[in-house]
């Protein structure tokens, strides 16, 4: 017993030395949390969460203090790694799957968690530091990488996306322009699609900010479902807007900026401010409406066209919102710009839109209104509609313009209907070819405004090879249309010669056309 007790004191004191050397050497979470802040940290960060030696938990929390890590020269090398150094998606994609599925079926809660961090109360001048941001670029990373592998089953990648476009859409704005992102919202949007733009159209109320944005993702990525909500949204912030509530309820702001800028506007100019400013803000409001579309969409715009209260640049801006979204097949949709195009009362740049709306529909639901357009007393009226029609048309319809455009009154008819009816046959397509048959509608006894539409044939693409054929058209004194005395721009006069030499010709009979307007245009023209 006396030899035995010095050797029991000896095997204690090793004993306690060892679990004092053991204790040293234990990896702890207070290492991990250090090591995020050092030089070497994410090399040793690393190796806890690839080696098995280390308890899973442990692993876990490595993988956190490397997506915590700040920014290192602009890069965040605890998720994007560096030239030398991988990183976390690398680490557990080299990980064994089941090694890999324990550390991430732990690590997703976690991030999940995290995603839900709210934003700092602002300070003035200053931007907010969203804390949940490299929590989100990880997710998203786990998400997307390696085809979708990294993520353990399913449900966490159910999971994920959600939270995915929860976080997408809370905040909406400032994590919109968050430029410390990894993945930009519209990036992951593109992941997401339906899914993620589901939640957007919640985000759309009058004063609320990047409508235009939100509109730009529903359009792209939005589901049918989504769109149509969308659409109802922007049509309740439109009427908002153009509403006198709304005038009212920026009109403190106005005059606060007017204040900053030392202006006195007289009551009339400051309402003349604010309906300027209530106008852009609407005029937005469409652009997003035009991205959108959808039944109440195009419904309101449809009427607010319609509306003569409202001014012709509101008008004109709500008919073009309605390109590419109205429907080809219906008639009532094609009604609404074929009124407005022949309306005597319509302003011109309202007027030039609604044509160009009609120019969406197919021939055969618009042709015989634009023949009636041809009845117009504005000959601008009739030279679009004509000019649509061409277009729509091959040779073999050819026969039919002619006969509806010699029905037309020939003292409201300007020399540019002729030059460009001509200049559009001369691109038409078809089993007859075109110069065949203006040289057949040159000829009398077709009504004059025929003939020298027939003639514009000549004036567009006619070379010195093809004088012979209009020649015997120089004298002719077929009596040349006219214009009225209130038409604008609607002249009868060609001009010959070039430099000094140069002036201008009244154009009376259809010889006067063929000599000064016509032949010099051939004569001029060098054949390719």
């Amino acid at each position: 017993m006396h030899l035995g007790a010095p050797l029991g004191r000896a095997v204690g004191a090793s004993v306690v030395v060892l679990a004092l050397a053991v204790s040293g050497c234990r990896t702890s979470n207070e290492d991990i949390q250090r090591w995020a802040t050092t030089v070497q940290g994410p090399r040793k960060l690393l190796s806890v969460l690839t080696h098995d030696k280390y308890p899973v938990e442990l692993r876990v929390d490595a993988a956190l203090a490397l997506i915590s890590m700040k920014p290192r020269a602009g890069r965040r090398i605890g998720i994007q790694g560096s030239d030398d150094q991988p990183a976390l998606v690398d680490a557990l994609a080299q990980l064994p799957p089941a090694s890999r599925t324990a550390i991430v079926s732990r690590l997703v809660p976690r991030l999940l968690e995290e995603m839900k961090r709210p934003l700092p109360p602002a300070q003035a001048g200053q931007t907010r530091n969203d804390p949940s941001v490299p929590y989100k670029d990880a997710a998203f990373a786990l998400l997307t990488q390696n085809n979708g592998s990294l993520v353990a089953g399913q449900g966490q990648a159910t999971a994920l996306r959600e939270a995915l476009s929860s976080w997408a859409t809370t905040n909406f704005a400032e994590r919109l322009d968050d430029s410390s992102q990894l993945y930009g919202v519209e990036q992951m949007m593109r992941e997401l699609k339906a899914e993620g733009a589901r939640p957007l159209p919640a985000l759309i109320a009058p004063g609320a900010p990047r409508i235009d944005r939100i509109a730009e993702l529903v359009a792209d990525f939005g589901d049918p479902a989504t769109r149509t909500a969308a659409s109802q949204k922007l049509v309740q912030v439109a009427k908002e807007v153009n509403s006198e509530a709304w005038i009212k309820q920026k009109a403190p702001s106005v005059e606060a900026a007017n204040r900053a800028s030392k202006l006195s506007p007289t009551p009339d100019q400051f309402k003349k401010q604010l309906v300027q400013y209530q106008e852009e803000e609407l005029l937005r409001v469409f652009s997003s409406m035009k991205r959108v579309g959808g039944k109440s969409v195009v419904d309101y715009l449809l009427a607010f066209t319609q509306d003569k209260n409202e001014s012709e640049r509101r008008r004109a801006t709500a008919l073009a919102a309605l390109q590419g979204n109205l429907d080809r097949s219906n008639p009532s949709h094609a009604e609404v710009p074929l009124a407005l195009a022949g309306a005597p009362d319509t302003p011109d740049q309202l007027r030039d839109v609604a044509f160009a709306r009609v120019g969406e529909f197919p021939r055969p639901l618009i042709l015989g209104k634009l023949y009636g357009l041809f009845k117009s007393d504005n000959w601008k009226v009739r030279w679009v509609a004509g000019e649509l029609i061409l277009k729509t048309s091959d040779t073999s319809e050819l026969p039919e313009f002619f006969s509806k455009l010699g029905q037309v009154q020939t003292d409201a008819f300007a020399i540019t209907e002729p030059l460009r009816y001509g200049a559009l046959i001369a691109s038409m397509k078809g089993s007859t070819p075109a110069a065949e048959l203006v040289d057949k509608y040159a000829a009398p006894p077709h009504a004059v405004q025929v003939r020298m539409s027939a003639l514009g044939y000549y004036f567009e693409v006619g070379t010195k090879a093809d004088l012979p054929k209009i020649e015997r058209y120089d004298g002719d004194k077929s009596k040349a249309p006219t214009c009225k005395a209130n038409a604008k721009e609607c002249e009868w006069k060609c001009e010959i010669g070039s430099g000094e030499k140069r002036e201008t010709k009244d154009i009376g009979t259809l010889g006067d056309f063929v000599t000064y307007c016509v032949k010099p245009a051939m004569e001029a023209r060098v054949k390719k």
